[in-house]
């Protein structure tokens, strides 16, 4: 017996959940017969995407249809003759096809190549959102430019923090709308692949710069499995309804996000606390302008839940997507300030 042979499928699978990416895995299935059929019961898998085309038309399908084109030509190609559980035809243009062939998936993690949102130069916005069947929670973190250095000809006027916070306001309210229909864009990819996959304990679906990120736990998945179909709106609508449905400031004014025609999960009514400071000095003497802190949960959860308690949660979930590094230090620094309350409807 060759000694190979003698390694424990166990430990083989321990192997293949290590390594994960499906293009990968699809390679070792050329190995031998053995991992040909051992790839399909990998339980960890990473899915990197190299190319996302966006819709032109309203149909859902083809929303699907185009967003892994990229990989399917390099794919095709690492195919067996006669593949076992994952045949050619699983690999499709969409990620619940190509996922078909795997047969206990636990953890997945998809990457797109890039973000959504499209901002103005030097500017930066992160978010983190977690769903289950609808919105549960979304950090936003954002800022306009980080500058090395102070120069005399932008000394603050002593009145200016509360002059920007009203003029600025509309700024930050993009940001956040932005981010919110990006995230609910991203969780309506996800419905097929949740639905085929019962098994699944953790879906997490980012980009390769590190825009955004949607997470569903065990829990929120199950929710999403078996409640009703999630509401889907088209997002040409979803800015201005969400600037009509602003209370405490105004939304009006040009938005800045990728429309994906293929159709959103709604986003439920909303609480947003929101932090900002206009010039947020960093560690080694640079600064941060227009630094913002944005915490968003739908008004229908934590009811029962002391608001301390509430914003005690909010400052983990922030901590945990953003900390580490002059982002950290940012967002702590945020968390110490005051925040501000806002409301949207449903959008």
């Amino acid at each position: 017996m060759d000694g190979f042979d003698r390694i424990p499928d166990a430990l083989v699978l321990f192997i293949f959940n290590s390594v994960s990416d499906i293009k990968t895995l699809i390679r070792c299935r050329a190995v031998s017969k053995r991992f040909n059929s051992l790839v399909p019961h990998t339980e960890s898998l990473l899915l990197k995407v190299d190319r996302v085309v966006s819709s032109e038309s309203g149909n859902t399908d083809a929303a699907l249809l185009t967003f892994l084109r990229s990989i399917l030509k390099s794919l095709h190609n690492l195919l067996l003759p006669k593949p076992h559980p994952i045949q050619t035809r699983s690999l499709l243009n969409s990620p619940a096809q190509i996922l078909r062939g795997f047969e206990k998936i636990k953890n997945l993690e998809i990457e797109l190549p890039s973000g959504d949102l499209k901002l103005e130069k030097k500017a930066v916005v992160m978010w983190r959102a977690e769903f289950g069947s609808t919105l549960r929670s979304c950090i936003i973190f954002g800022f306009r430019e980080i500058r090395t250095s102070q120069s005399p000809m932008t000394r603050i006027p002593a009145d200016f923090f509360d002059v920007d916070f009203a003029g600025g306001l509309k700024l930050r309210v993009v940001w956040t709308i932005s981010a919110l229909i990006a995230a609910s864009a991203r969780h309506y990819l996800l419905k097929e692949v949740v639905k085929e996959h019962g098994e699944l304990e953790r879906v997490v679906l980012k980009d390769r710069e590190g825009e955004g990120t949607v997470v569903m736990d065990k829990e929120g998945l199950r929710e999403f499995a078996e409640g009703a179909e999630p509401q889907v709106s088209d997002n040409t609508e979803g800015m201005a309804a969400a600037q009509d449905g602003l209370v405490g400031g105004e939304a009006e004014g040009e938005g800045g996000w990728e429309r994906n025609n293929g159709g959103r999960t709604t986003v439920p009514s909303v609480r947003m606390r929101m932090r900002h400071m206009q010039k947020l000095e960093l560690k080694g003497g640079a600064w941060m302008d227009g630094a913002t802190l944005v915490m968003v949960r739908p008004t229908s959860s934590n009811k029962t839940v002391e608001e301390d308690e509430v914003d005690k949660m909010d400052a983990e979930l922030a901590l945990e997507a953003f900390g580490g590094g002059v982002y950290g230090e940012a967002v702590q620094s945020l968390l110490n300030t005051r925040g501000y309350l806002l409301e949207m409807n449903s959008f």
